[in-house]
């Protein structure tokens, strides 16, 4: 095998240089050969990797590339010869090489990777390029790497200087015998385009000697063969390179396959100048054969999506037929080449963390031509630019010359040429796991089959048929590690394929029929009698019939007659002779056998399609044993006597009738078996068994038992036991008779039988026995049998019942309830029970059941239950004693209790056991009592009367209390209720009983049957109803919104803090993990919103110690009874794997000195969550006393605590506990006695002082080193926490948007209707226009006025004349556009018509005069322009509601969600979170988020509502968030104005307390009064509030005749807005001095335009601006639905929807004023269309969603889509945008998005140009329609009166105007005008 490994060596380096590589031989065995068993080949050297591989198909034999050699081996891989080609001195910065000139640059041993390996068949040579001398080739002969030439000694002879393999692609191109063949070259230049071309076309001369050998194919001063890459484009880019992945000749073209980095708008994309990662582009190139000047060269972007994943990153690729199947899937010929490319995710390449998801794509090489043929054509009219930014770095526009046909090869004009728009194969196999990096092809019987190499070393094999995605049938571990190299090669025969010589197939692996014809691959077929899963070509005579099966219906069947035998048949014949019959056999002349498994084989008899066989001999058969049952199934094999092996088989039954030993058994089988009952034996002939030896064949001829009644025997009684039997044998002469087999308490007793007859059968007279008084009766079993050991069988079971009266029956009661059949009796004299035989006489002596003497006497009364009860009664009291009764009548009515009567329950009655009977009630008078009952019927004699010892109480129970008064509706919650006398009584009544104590009760509530709300607990005992007002409230399951973090270890024990609601209402919540199948719980803590939760552990075996995270099958929570948490659907919580530590050194001692750090080493420290590193609470002890510790991924840096001598280190962290080691800390030794005394005292000073300075510096060194690793392992930690802020603002928003928009459907989203909508669009302000109003008469005047306007010539005269007259102002040009549209509604074809003559006029008179022709449509100055929004406004509004409706009104959602999660002044309107930079809050503002509970204003009784305020929100904010919240999906001109209610806080014990934003508790300071928030009434969480309607005053309310009337609605109508949007600017609130007191008012923020402001209450200028970041992340919050929006608008394509009519048409009648005035220019076409739709019409909307919406849109929403609205505006301009650091931050904010936003436009108007063309008969359809469907929205009459008013103010100028014009005169305009002037002014 080949094996090969890929190192991607830089981020510009796209090369595959090789690992170790071996070559292997696969023998044509299955495929489950292990790899080492593979005859190989390796180089001599391993670092002398393998580089290139080529198969020359002539003869098989295979040549290989790699460092320093070239190899020639053969076809079953010996080496032939090899050709040394290094390593050699050079250095790579010598040019020319140093073998043409020295060099002085340093020379060393340097290895020659081969970087190019191509066969020239022609010449019968091999041409090797290498890495040394600057890429120089060699090249040699075939047969023996003979070297035949080496030219060096020009430039031309240097392909390239690059050192990696794949960096060279060549193609060699044939023009026939006359001319030598050409040699293309493509290669990466690695930053010197001065040297070496990119691409270049070369001459491959017959004599490898000749000196033009590699001579560019065409070379003058201008023009060559060749392209470089131009220096301008490295000082854009400076490590741009073009890699060459695949090259391939295919008809007239050359073509290769590249990647490259693609080039922005200027320096700042390049991946060096500003750090961002560089985007790559993979691509097509093409060139004609014959084109010497690279004319053609035209380069198409490729790639493909598959799954919305983008997969753009070239790997590798293969050019291979199309085949029949997938060549219909493609709808080409099968013959035509098609590409098989594999990609990686993306567009960025990261080497170290590269993507693993990559997909095999399949393109046609004709549709890739048509599409470079389209864009040559497009081209060739003048159209769009050349394209190619690496080789033109300015744009240069197309050049309009001539048409182009199929084989055009280019021109000197128009060329090179890019294409910008990607061709997008056919994704057809796709892997995130092993990541794919070769490509291989051939096609197989009609199949196209692929071969993909992966980076692990697997080779998958994947059939392509055409479907929607293709088959892998096989995957083979080709390599056991490293990726497979791209050059992957076909052996000859395309039996195998080089890379690790890996067989296409593996047919060998299946061994059945079924199996193999069932795998898919269509190399495999069912060679018959060989028994073999192989290629037809493998199998011999395989073209006979029959013999080779291709189709799963042709396996071979096979079916045997008789298909059991007896094994006992070979005693009576010799054999039996089979009967096969096979379908699907081929000709079997040559002869079968049978063979049965390994028990027999025989010879077979073939008759066409059938066999005979005989069944195996006597001491063959299986030996059949009675535990294996009667029968055995073994195969019968047909075995071929041509191959002898077995080819088809079927199942064949041996059964053995003698394992049965009864007859009931024998003749139920299902085999042919027989009884013969005087044999007792069974068989399977009945030949053997004559009818006089009684031969039965049915279960009713057999011998047996018939069913008895109960056989009671009492001990030690002489008697028989006569049973009733059937066809019971007579035994014959020499059999012995009948006897009875009892086994009693294990032991047997044989006892003879008398057979009366065939059907009775008796025990002779004998008495039995048992030991032990446990049991009153005993059963035994009973078997009859004969002549020694022969049963009779005994289907019912019968059983002898052997009884003692004695036994369990101690008391006279006991002993009379005896079964009657027993005969027990009470004996007086001797006070048992016994037998009646057994008492003396005479009979007065005993007593019996149903007799004489049947009354038991002293009836005894021995335990009461319960002993306590109310006086109400209803107390079930048990009585349990002797004598009592044997008869519930003899009880009925004679109990009393504590003198009270209790009435017996029959139900509870046990005679002369227990009575159970119901309480009466009892006075007030009875306490207490014993229990007496009398037995009989009538007068109660004494010896039947019995007392209790004990007496019986009446009590009076109490409850108190109730714990907890409320849980879940769910249920679940343990309620404890307390009191006295709780445990009287025999029944207590709850909702939900549990248990119970004297002085509580315990119940668990079930789920509510009635939702929320509090239930009543009522408690009665037996008939006492507990008076006491018990209330229980079931309040709405909890919920959980959030989980954080979403992640622990396996060993669980992290902390996780889980917010939601109601959380404090469970008792004991429980946080819960599954994972296969086993269940782990831990414990939580609450408050109301949050639950601090120790993570469970995954119950995971940790034995496998995994390193991959794993997801629980189940993550929730047990809190009580709630079902809906128990998993959690929304959550995706991870757990990681523990962390691990290692030993602190191998003896587990660490020495120390005292303050060095302990380090402790390990992995999994700091767990990769998605939101950077996670951190773990890690406690580290040494000794008893903890550590500061720094946490890295594999460290936990640990400041040791001042501490000497030996201690224990243990580490903690989650469940975890651990110990490394122990730390041994040693102190510096002090300096000796005997130094000290040696060195004079001055020394020692100076010493000493050294000393002292050293160890400082040593401490101080210390603690630097310290604090430089604890610094860098903080530092690794930071690089993921700069994200944080924006990702969790993110998703808090997703889930606080989610519930918004969850129910948005078409009905959620509250749409204008028809006529509301256009209003608002054409009167933007005007509520009640006239033209919704009915005239009280209309005029005669107005509807000739009304003919006239809908007279063409009068209205566009009439339109033009207003227009000419200086006094019609803007405004009066957008009215008379708006009124004729209205009039127009219901004849918009007409509207249409008018309204296309005055554009073409606007147009005309724009050029005219020499405006700039992107003016045109900039402003609404014309008629014609506000016409023309109105147009769209009438047509988009079906587009508005069913596509861009819904993602403006989530935009709208998430602003207006965003901006009230933080503050927003409610004076200045600014917010905390904004996009505008004019609406920020610049300073820190402290707040806090409370809940609060609303009760619904229309529906005091409905649930309360939870709505988020925040404790600085005034009280008008609150009301406005608590009427957001309670009609969520209400339209807002439906609901309650905030103005018209008051809030009201609902505190305990009914305390009630209006809350005002301005009132009597107002704080003022100077002159500054702030408004009244939540937090200035204190209000806490969860508080009850509720809106009340406007009450006149309240006891806080302000003083109305002392404060001017600035309350709370003024600043709501300040900040409120109805009117136009053009005037919302000025209409920002200020802040005004209330003009009674002086007094200004505030809220957040004082407006800093005063004076007397303090410096620092807002911030001063600089520090200020720090706050700017915030909009970043109100940015970063957002992107997605103003991305969703404009990804909307700039779309065709919209949920199925088409585009509307109306804009394709508006556009190309945008197209043709263009062609007409000959302006070509793409910007000014651009400019037109963006002017006359998006910024015209969807600018408008997005600023505007209350003209779309029933919205109310506050101050500071509206200023945040005013940026979004810059934005869109900016996205739409041609022109560039040149930004600084001084540029307003709107700008800046959405700088980086708005190029790709102009490239959806750009998309956008290219795919509109593209669509057919809409026809007039068409449109005027489309027109008629949408006029039908709003034919009657605006009364015309009004809006015709309207327009008249302009006729009155400029009659005499129209008249002259239609006197002037032709066409006016003829018609009689003037005149017809004139008459309605007329007839209107009579009229008024």
């Amino acid at each position: 095998m080949l094996r090969l490994a890929n190192d991607l060596r830089t981020i510009g380096k796209h090369i595959f240089a090789t690992t170790c590589i071996s070559f292997l031989i696969v023998p044509l065995l299955p495929i489950k050969l292990l790899l080492e068993e593979y005859a190989s080949f390796r180089a001599e050297n391993p670092e002398w990797t393998f580089n290139h591989l080529a198969v020359d198909y002539r003869n098989g034999n295979v040549y290989l590339g790699a460092v320093n050699r070239i190899y020639k081996l053969s076809p079953g891989l010996e080496v032939q010869v090899s050709h040394e080609t290094g390593p050699d001195e050079d250095n790579r910065k010598c040019y020319p090489p140093r073998i043409v000139q020295p060099c002085s640059e340093p020379l060393t041993l340097t290895n020659n990777v081969n970087k190019m390996l191509l066969m020239d068949y022609r010449e019968n040579r091999l041409l090797a390029c290498g890495s040394l001398y600057q890429g120089i080739c060699k090249l040699l002969r075939l047969d023996d790497l003979f070297k035949l030439g080496e030219p060096f000694h020009k430039k031309e002879h240097y392909l390239s200087g690059v050192n990696e393999s794949g960096s060279v692609f060549g193609v060699i191109v044939s023009y026939g015998n006359a001319s030598p063949d050409m040699l293309f070259v493509a290669t990466a230049v690695d930053g010197k385009p001065e040297y070496f071309p990119t691409i270049s076309s070369r001459k491959l001369a017959r004599n490898s000697e000749e000196d033009g050998m590699f001579a560019y194919v065409f070379h003058d001063e201008f023009v060559a063969s060749m392209i470089k890459i131009p220096s301008d484009t490295f000082t854009v880019i400076p490590d741009f390179d073009i890699y060459y992945i695949y090259g391939f000749a295919s008809g007239t073209f050359v073509y290769f396959l590249t990647l490259q980095p693609e080039m922005g708008g200027g320096p700042t994309t390049g991946s060096s100048s500003a750090g961002r990662e560089q985007v790559y582009t993979s691509k097509i190139v093409r060139l004609c054969k014959a084109d010497t000047a690279f004319n053609s060269y035209v380069e198409v972007p490729i790639g493909c999506i598959s799954g919305n994943v983008e997969y753009r990153l070239l790997e590798a690729a293969y050019l291979s037929k199309a085949g029949a199947i997938l060549a219909r899937s493609l709808d080409v010929a099968p013959d035509d080449d098609v590409l098989f490319a594999v990609f990686s995710k993306g567009q960025k390449r990261r080497p170290r963390q590269a993507s693993q998801d990559s997909a095999l794509c399949v393109f046609s090489l004709r549709k890739i031509n048509e599409k470079i043929k389209e864009r040559l054509q497009s081209c060739y009219k003048g159209e769009g630019t050349l394209d190619l930014a690496w080789l033109k770095v300015k744009d240069i526009p197309c050049s309009s010359l001539l048409t182009i046909d199929d084989d055009f090869c280019g021109l000197d004009m128009n060329a090179p040429l890019g294409v910008s728009e990607m061709v997008r194969g056919k994704p057809l196999f796709s892997d995130a796991v092993d990541k794919m990096t070769s490509v291989i092809g051939y096609v197989y019987k009609n199949h196209s089959l692929v071969f993909v190499g992966t980076k692990s070393g697997r080779v998958k094999k994947i059939r392509v048929d055409g479907s929607s995605r293709a088959l892998q049938y096989e995957t083979v571990q080709a390599v056991e590690n490293g990726p497979i190299l791209r050059d992957m090669a076909f052996s000859s025969d395309h039996h195998y394929l080089y890379l690790s010589r890996v067989p296409v197939e593996a047919c060998g692996q299946y061994s059945t029929c079924s199996e193999c014809l069932g795998s898919g691959d269509p190399h495999c077929g069912w060679c018959v009698l060989h028994n073999m899963c192989t290629r037809k070509e493998k199998c011999e005579r395989s073209s006979e019939p029959r013999r080779f099966a291709s189709d799963i219906k042709q396996c071979v069947r096979l079916s045997v007659h008789p298909n059991n035998i007896s094994v006992s048949y070979a005693h009576v014949f010799s054999f039996v002779q089979l009967v096969l019959e096979a379908h699907n056999v081929p000709e079997l002349s040559a002869g079968v056998n049978c063979t049965f498994e390994d028990l027999a084989e025989m010879n077979g008899l073939v008759e066409g399609n059938r066999i005979k066989c005989s069944s195996p001999a006597e001491k063959e058969m299986p030996r059949i044993i009675v535990d294996k049952g009667d029968h055995q199934i073994v195969q019968l094999y047909l075995k071929s006597k041509e191959t002898g092996l077995a080819f088809a088989n079927t199942s064949f039954v041996f059964y053995n009738c003698s394992v049965h030993k009864s007859c009931l058994s024998c003749v139920s089988s299902p085999y042919q078996c027989h009884w013969c009952k005087y044999r007792h034996d069974c068989t399977h002939d009945p030949r053997t068994c004559s009818f006089q030896e009684g031969r039965v064949k049915k279960p009713e001829g057999c011998p047996q038992l018939l069913p008895a009644e109960r056989i009671l025997v009492p001990v030690n009684v002489v008697k028989p036991i006569t049973l009733r039997a059937k066809n019971l044998p007579q035994p014959q002469s020499g059999q012995r008779g009948y006897e009875c087999l009892l086994t009693i308490q294990g032991n047997e007793h044989r006892v003879p039988a008398l057979r009366f007859n065939s059907s009775s059968v008796q025990c002779q007279n004998t008495s039995y026995f048992y030991d032990g008084m446990e049991m009153s009766s005993l059963p035994v079993e009973l078997t009859v049998i004969w002549n020694g050991d022969f049963s009779i069988d005994n289907p019912a079971h019968n059983k002898v019942h052997l009884y003692k009266c004695d036994a369990q029956r101690g008391s006279c009661g006991l002993c009379l309830k005896a079964d009657p059949l027993f005969g027990c009796v009470w004996c007086k004299g001797e006070n048992r029970c016994t037998l009646k035989q057994h008492c003396p006489h005479p009979e007065n002596q005993w007593l019996e059941h149903n007799g004489i003497n049947s009354k038991c006497t002293h009836p005894r009364i021995t335990q009461i239950t319960p002993l306590r009860g109310p006086r109400e009664g209803g107390t079930l009291v048990t009585i349990r004693g002797e004598n009592l009764g044997l008869e519930f009548r003899e009880i009925q009515g004679n109990v009393k209790v504590a003198e009270v009567d209790c009435t017996p329950i029959r139900e509870g009655y046990i005679p002369a056991e227990q009575i159970v009977c119901e309480m009466g009630k009892a006075e007030k008078s009875q306490y207490t009592g014993n229990v007496q009952v009398c037995v009989g019927v009538g007068e109660c004699r004494p010896e039947f009367m019995a007392k209790s010892s004990k007496y019986y109480y009446f009590v009076i129970p109490r409850i108190i209390n109730l714990k907890p008064s409320r849980g879940p509706v769910s249920g679940g919650t343990i309620v404890n209720i307390t009191g006295s006398h709780l445990d009287a009584g025999s029944n207590v009544s709850i909702m939900f009983k549990d248990q119970r104590g004297g002085q509580w009760l315990t119940c668990r509530t079930y789920a509510s049957l009635h939702g929320y709300g509090n239930v009543s607990v009522s408690v009665s005992i037996d008939k006492a109803h507990l008076q006491k007002d018990l209330r229980f409230e079931y309040v709405e399951d909890p919920t959980i919104t959030k989980i954080e973090p979403e992640w622990s270890i396996y060993s669980g024990h992290t902390p996780v803090i889980v917010t939601g609601t109601n959380l404090d209402i469970i008792q004991t919540p429980l946080i819960r993990a599954k994972y296969n199948g086993h269940e782990t719980l831990n414990v939580s803590d609450c408050n109301p919103t949050s639950m601090l939760c120790q993570a469970p552990e995954l119950p995971i075996s940790l034995a496998r110690h995994q390193e991959v995270p794993e997801r629980p099958d189940e993550f929730g929570f047990k809190l009580d009874d709630v079902q809906a948490l128990m998993a959690l659907n929304n959550t995706n919580f991870i757990y990681y794997p523990n962390p691990e530590f290692e030993p602190l050194s191998v003896s587990g001692v660490l020495e120390l000195k005292p303050g060095s750090p302990i380090i402790l080493k390990g992995r999994n420290f700091l767990p990769p969550t998605n939101s950077g590193n996670g951190k773990l609470n890690y406690t580290v002890l040494i000794g008893e006393k903890p550590c500061v510790l720094t946490v890295s991924e594999t460290q936990l840096l640990c400041e040791s605590p001042n501490l000497t001598g030996r201690h224990k280190v243990l580490a903690r962290v989650g469940g975890i506990e651990f110990s490394p080691g122990v730390v041994h800390i040693t102190s510096d030794s002090p300096l000796s006695s005997t130094a000290i005394i040696g060195i004079a005292a001055a020394g020692a000073l100076l010493i000493l002082f050294i000393v002292v300075v050293l160890i400082a510096y040593k401490r101080k060194s210390r603690e630097s080193d310290l604090t430089l690793k604890r610094l860098q392992m903080q530092m690794d930690n930071l690089e993921s926490r700069v994200a944080l802020e924006c990702k969790e603002a993110f998703a808090e928003l997703q889930t606080d948007i989610h519930e918004l928009t969850s129910d948005l459907d078409g009905a959620g989203i509250p749409f204008l209707d028809y006529r509301t909508y256009t209003m608002r669009v054409l009167f933007p302000g005007i509520e009640e226009h006239p033209v919704l109003r009915d005239l009280e008469q209309v005029e005669k005047g107005l509807k000739l006025f009304g003919q006239l306007i809908n007279n063409k010539v009068f209205l566009l005269c009439f339109i033009r004349t207003l227009e000419a007259q200086r006094g019609f102002s803007m405004r009066d040009r957008g009215n008379v556009a708006s009124l004729i549209m209205t009039v127009l509604q219901s004849k918009l074809e007409y509207a249409t018509d008018v309204l296309k003559h005055l554009l073409s006029d606007l147009i005309d008179r724009n050029l005219e005069s020499k405006n700039h022709p992107k003016l045109l449509l900039r402003r609404t100055e014309s008629v014609a322009e506000k016409m023309l929004t109105n147009w769209f406004t009438f047509l988009l509004y079906k587009f508005l509601k069913e596509c861009a409706g819904e993602p403006l009104f989530s935009l709208f959602c998430a602003i207006k969600q965003q901006m009230e999660k933080g503050p927003i002044d409610s004076i200045t309107g600014e917010a905390r979170y904004s996009l505008s930079e004019d609406k920020l809050i610049r300073q820190q503002i402290d707040y806090k988020t409370l809940v609060v509970n609303c009760i619904h204003p229309e529906n005091e009784k409905s649930p309360e509502i939870q709505v988020k305020v925040l404790n600085c929100d005034t009280i008008s904010q609150v009301k406005e968030k608590i009427l957001d919240a309670i009609y969520k999906n209400v339209p807002h001109s439906h609901r309650l104005k905030a103005s018209d209610m008051d809030l009201e806080w609902r505190q305990g014990r009914g305390q009630r307390m209006i809350l005002q934003d301005e009132d009597v508790t107002t704080k003022i300071e100077g002159d500054w009064k702030r408004l009244n928030m939540l937090a200035h009434y204190q209000v806490p969480d969860n508080a009850v509030m509720a809106l009340v309607p406007k009450q006149v005053t309240a006891y806080n309310s302000v003083n109305n005749s002392t404060v001017s009337r600035t309350s709370a609605s003024k600043y709501e109508n300040m900040i409120k807005y109805t009117g136009s949007p053009d005037s919302l600017r000025s209409r920002t609130p200020m802040i005004t001095p209330d003009l009674e007191s002086g007094v200004k008012v505030w809220h957040l923020v004082k407006n800093h335009e005063h004076g007397d402001q303090k410096e620092g209450d807002r911030g001063s200028k600089m520090v200020s601006e720090i706050y700017l970041t915030r909009l970043l992340a109100t940015k970063g919050t957002l992107q997605k639905f103003v991305d969703d929006l404009f990804e909307t608008i700039f779309s065709t394509a919209h949920r199925g929807s088409a585009l509307p009519l109306a804009i394709k048409y508006m556009f190309d009648f945008l197209d043709e004023q263009a062609d007409k005035h000959n302006i070509h220019d793409p910007h000014v076409r651009h400019t037109w269309k963006s002017n006359c739709l998006p910024l015209r019409f969807w600018v408008n909307v997005i600023k505007n969603p209350q003209f779309v919406f029933d919205i109310h849109k506050s101050s500071i929403t509206d200023a945040c889509l005013s940026v979004v609205a810059q934005t869109f505006m900016d996205s739409c301009s041609t022109s560039e945008h040149r930004l600084g650091k001084d540029s307003p931050s709107n700008k800046l904010l959405y700088a980086k998005d708005i190029p790709s936003y102009k490239s959806w436009v750009e998309r956008y108007y290219s795919d509109i140009s593209k669509m057919p063309a809409i026809s007039d008969q068409d449109m005027n359809a489309y027109l008629a329609e949408q006029s039908r469907m709003h034919m009657n929205e605006f009364n015309t009459m009004s809006s015709l009166s309207e327009i008249y008013s302009y006729v009155g103010k400029y009659t005499e100028e129209i008249v002259c105007s239609l006197e002037q014009d032709d066409a006016a005169r003829k018609q009689r305009l003037a005149f017809k005008l004139e008459q309605v002037v007329a007839f209107m002014s009579l009229e008024s």
